[in-house]
C-alpha cells in the first residue's frame, strides 16, 4: 500500500466537516506561519468548516491563542483552542479516575516561565523543593536552548527516592523552534519513567486530549472528523486510536529525514516511514496548504 499524497488540503475538504488541526509544526514552526497556511485556513472557514487547534502546549488555550496572534495567524481563523494544559488542568481538578484521585495536593514544577502557573487555582499548591511535593509537574526543560535530559538526573533521583509520580503536561519529544529541534517535555518525563518514575502523560496521543475536542465539536459525525499533524507519535497515532481520519504533514518534524522540498513528497519513502513508526495517516500532504 501507498499512501495517498495530497497537492492540496482542497481534495479532501469535501469529504469532513471539521478538522483538528496541531500547531507546531503544521500551522507555524515556533516563530511565523508556513507559507500557505493562513490562505489555507480561509478558504476553510468559507466553506463552512470547523477548526479546533489541538496543541500540545502545556499552557492554558488562552495564553496560546495570544501566542499565535503574535505569529500572525488571526483568531477568525479558527474556531477553538484545546491545548495539553487544559486537559492537564481539568483531569486535576476532576480527579474523576484512581490515579488522580491519589495525588496529593503539593506539587514541584520543572519548567520553563512561560509555564508557570498552570494549576493555579485548581485546588493544588506549587511548592519549592522536592521535599515538600506530593507530584512533579513537568510542562518543559528549564531552558530548552542548552539543558538536555541529563541535567534533570540530580532532581528526578530525589523524586524517584520519593516515589513521586509525575504529570507531563506535554508528550511531545521535541519541536523545530525556526530551523532548530529543541526538546519538550516529553523527553525529560520519557528519562525519568527511564529511571523508574510513573508518569502520566496529558494531551496527543493520550485519549483525554481527543474527548475535549470531541465535546467541542458535538454534533460532529466522528467519519467526518479528520485530524492534521507532523508527527507519527503523536498526532497520527492519537488520531488512529480516537477512530478518526488523520492527514500528515510531511514538512513539519520529520522533514529533514523525509526530503521534504520545494512542496514535493515521495510516496514511497513517506509510506515506508509510517509503517515503520507503526502510525499510519488516512493520506500524507508536504505542508498545510490549500
Amino acid at each position: 500500500m501507498t499512501l495517498p499524497v495530497l497537492s492540496g488540503v482542497q481534495e479532501i475538504a469535501q469529504d469532513y466537516d471539521a478538522l483538528i488541526l496541531d500547531l507546531w509544526g503544521v500551522v507555524h514552526n515556533g516563530v511565523e506561519p508556513y507559507p500557505g497556511v493562513l490562505d489555507c485556513l480561509e478558504n476553510l472557514r468559507d466553506a463552512g468548516k470547523q477548526v479546533l487547534l489541538l496543541s500540545n502546549a502545556p499552557r492554558v488555550s488562552t495564553k496560546v491563542g495570544v501566542q499565535v496572534a503574535g505569529f500572525g495567524v488571526p483568531r477568525d481563523a479558527y474556531d477553538d483552542v484545546v491545548t495539553s494544559g487544559d486537559v492537564t488542568r481539568l483531569s486535576v481538578r476532576r480527579r474523576d479516575d484512581a490515579w488522580h484521585a491519589a495525588l496529593g495536593d503539593t506539587f514541584f514544577h520543572v519548567g520553563p516561565e512561560r509555564d508557570w502557573g498552570l494549576l493555579d487555582g485548581i485546588g493544588v499548591d506549587e511548592v519549592d523543593g522536592i521535599d515538600k511535593a506530593a507530584f512533579v509537574l513537568t510542562s518543559g526543560l528549564r531552558d530548552d536552548e542548552s539543558e538536555t535530559e541529563a541535567d534533570y538526573d540530580e532532581i528526578f533521583g530525589q523524586a524517584l527516592a520519593r516515589k513521586l509520580p509525575m504529570i507531563c503536561a506535554n508528550p511531545d519529544l521535541s519541536v523545530m523552534r525556526g530551523d532548530k529541534m529543541v526538546l519538550c517535555a516529553g523527553a525529560i518525563a520519557a528519562h525519568y519513567e527511564a529511571m523508574g518514575g510513573e508518569v502520566m502523560y496529558h494531551g496527543k496521543p493520550h485519549a483525554r486530549a481527543y474527548q475535549v475536542c470531541f465535546e467541542k465539536l458535538d454534533g460532529v459525525a466522528r467519519d467526518r472528523i479528520i485530524a492534521v499533524g507532523d508527527s507519527y507519535r503523536t498526532d497520527i497515532a492519537g488520531a488512529n486510536a480516537a477512530g478518526i481520519a488523520s492527514l500528515f504533514v510531511a514538512g513539519g518534524i520529520h522533514g529533514a529525514e523525509l526530503g521534504v522540498a520545494n512542496g514535493m513528497l515521495d510516496a514511497d519513502k513517506v509510506t515506508e516511514a509510517a509503517t515503520a513508526a507503526g502510525h499510519v495517516p488516512t493520506a500524507a500532504i508536504a505542508g498545510f496548504f490549500w
